[in-house]
């Protein structure tokens, strides 16, 4: 057995609804600790055509293609729901198609002149049926009981970019031509109800790739709906690099290389009315396929670095939860998810992904398993604030404690948090739990009157999610303050110079404060000219006193929304 057991490297997040046939509830967290079990195997070939379940007998089968040559041999790679490699299936010419029946008890291979049918359990041979030469790689797919398959010959290889590709059938155990065909590579993808779905590759002489879908039942495929997806211009065409079609066959996801993951009505091939959200910056679509209870998506692209590689998320588009996230990287992993890399298990207990490295020269097959045992999180008392005294614009810190059952997990845990005010709800993000259970909200309120700021803890692989306290801040106005610096003596000859700092705490100003001044001496009160505050907060007041002895000058501001007036007062002694 060729598996190595390992951790997965990278979750941000998990699925909020109990995976079909295992009892499995996945949770939401914006982070995840601990690691699904990730069983990867390194396959046995050099090149990748096709991947096949068969959840009856629970077996993988991994086609090499090795197209391009008739002195290369392709294989089968037959593996368990484990990633134990059970077997080898051996041929004279390249393989590049896999499908297995409906009821699970047929295998069917394409090879470059023939259409295999393998005992899927036993994997004896059942027949084997000549079909029309195939030099660039067929697509196999099961619907009405029958294979249908691709056939695209050219007299060099370097023609099967644009080369014409038919589909054909068996029908009877007899190949015959449906008279369907295109330009370039024609994908297949099976559906419920005899249906399925043929996508063209974009190439250069499909500039403007279609979408098919076709009933598959009687002796010839009749179609039922196309799209082509490039406007007048020509801009929005299809990059085609996987479809998928949901167990209950309303909906055709299209891994888009241009545009990502594409979520289409399958009765005429319309935009759903919500797609999904755009995968991380950076990767490419490459994969996509539905779990068979219908509950899950997985999204597999091409990215470098941290980038996520590979996201598991709710098959509603409308559904927030945040996905599941894998990063593959090196020589243990392999870089990326192939183009048509990606099955699930019926129940949705597993999802099997073939990766590449960036040379696409070696090949890893994951079988992906989230844990299956969840505990219980809580909070243990309430939550306290400092400052005591909270005001706009200035931080603030909320804590509280966590408790977790089961074992520590690997990564720290997170809270989420949000502030509720006059604004309505804010969203603060999350914030770590450390060792001992402590948490650290940090804020700024920007509004003066209550705040209510709630914690929750969304959840990990193996951790429930649970519901924390709350607690209403009394946010005040910052304060603010005027220092004057002021000669005890002068003349009124010479005049008074008085200057000054002002500052205010908390949220910036709008626009520079202006200070009122005010003079007050034996003849009376009197508003003098107003001064504004400089940049760096000095102000100077300059006067010529009317009359002697003690002269008070007091300066003040009114305060905003946000800030606490101040005043200040200096009093000068005034010769002649």
């Amino acid at each position: 057995m060729n598996t190595v057991h390992r951790p997965r490297r990278l979750a941000a997040a998990v699925l909020a609804a109990a995976l079909a046939g295992t009892g499995l509830t996945l949770a939401v967290a914006p982070a995840a600790h601990a690691a699904a079990s990730d069983v990867v195997a390194k396959l046995p070939i050099s090149t990748y055509s096709a991947l096949a379940v068969d959840n009856v007998h629970q077996r993988v089968f991994v086609a090499d293609a090795n197209v391009g040559s008739t002195s290369t041999y392709g294989l089968v790679a037959v593996y368990t729901f484990t990633g134990e490699r059970v077997s080898t299936i051996n041929f004279s010419y390249h393989v590049s198609g896999l499908a297995v029946s409906a009821d699970g008890s047929t295998l069917y291979v394409g090879e470059r002149y023939r259409i295999y049918a393998y005992d899927a359990e036993t994997l004896a041979l059942k027949s084997v049926a000549s079909v029309q030469a195939d030099q660039c790689g067929r697509e196999v797919v099961v619907a009405g009981g029958k294979p249908y398959h691709t056939a695209q010959w050219t007299d060099y290889a370097s023609q099967c970019g644009t080369a014409t590709t038919q589909l054909d059938t068996l029908v009877g155990g007899a190949w015959q031509r449906t008279g369907w065909n295109d330009a370039g590579k024609l994908l297949l993808e099976g559906g419920p109800n005899d249906t399925f779905v043929m996508g063209q590759a974009l190439n250069a002489a499909a500039p403007n790739p279609f979408v098919s879908v076709f009933d598959g039942a009687g002796d010839t495929p009749v179609r039922t709906a196309t799209r082509r997806f490039a406007d007048d211009t020509g801009a929005g065409a299809l990059d085609l690099k996987d479809i998928a079609v949901s167990p209950d066959g309303a909906k055709i996801a299209l891994a888009d290389a241009a545009a990502g993951t594409r979520l289409l009505n399958t009765s005429d091939l319309s935009d759903a009315a919500t797609g999904y959200r755009p995968l991380p910056e950076g990767a490419t679509a490459s994969s996509v396929a539905f779990s068979g209870d219908g509950k899950y998506l997985a999204r597999g692209a091409a990215a470098t670095g941290t980038t996520p590689d590979l996201l598991v998320q709710p098959a509603d588009p409308g559904d927030s939860t945040a996905p599941l996230e894998f990063v593959f990287e090196g020589s243990q992993d392999g870089d990326r998810v192939v183009p048509r890399g990606m099955e699930w298990a019926a129940d949705g207990s597993r999802l099997f992904a073939v990766t590449t490295n960036a040379t696409g020269n070696q090949f890893w097959l994951h079988v992906i398993q989230p844990p299956a045992v969840q505990y219980d999180v809580r909070f243990t008392g309430g939550l306290t604030h400092s400052p005591a005294q909270a005001v706009a614009g200035e931080p603030l810190a909320v804590r509280g404690k966590l408790e977790w059952d089961g074992p520590a997990p690997g990564d720290p845990l997170k809270v989420r948090a949000t502030r509720t005010d006059a604004d309505g709800t804010h969203d603060l993000g999350t914030f770590t739990v450390k060792d001992d259970g402590s948490y650290t909200v940090l804020d700024e309120p920007d509004l003066v009157g209550d705040a209510t700021y709630s914690v929750s803890y969304l959840g990990d692989l193996t951790h429930r999610p649970a519901d924390g306290p709350s607690t209403t801040v009394t946010v005040g106005k910052a304060p603010s303050s005027i220092t004057l610096n002021a000669p005890a003596e002068a003349s009124q000859a010479t005049g008074v110079q008085i200057t000054g700092t002002f500052t205010a705490q908390g949220k910036a100003l709008p626009e520079r404060a202006t200070l009122k001044v005010q003079r007050t001496d034996r003849l009376g009160s009197g508003v003098l000219t107003s001064v504004t505050v400089a940049a760096d907060g000095t102000f100077t007041i300059n006067d010529l006193p009317r009359s002697r002895r003690d002269v008070t000058y007091t300066v003040s501001w009114p305060g905003d929304d946000l800030h606490l007036a101040s005043t200040a007062s200096a009093t000068v002694f005034v010769t002649r």
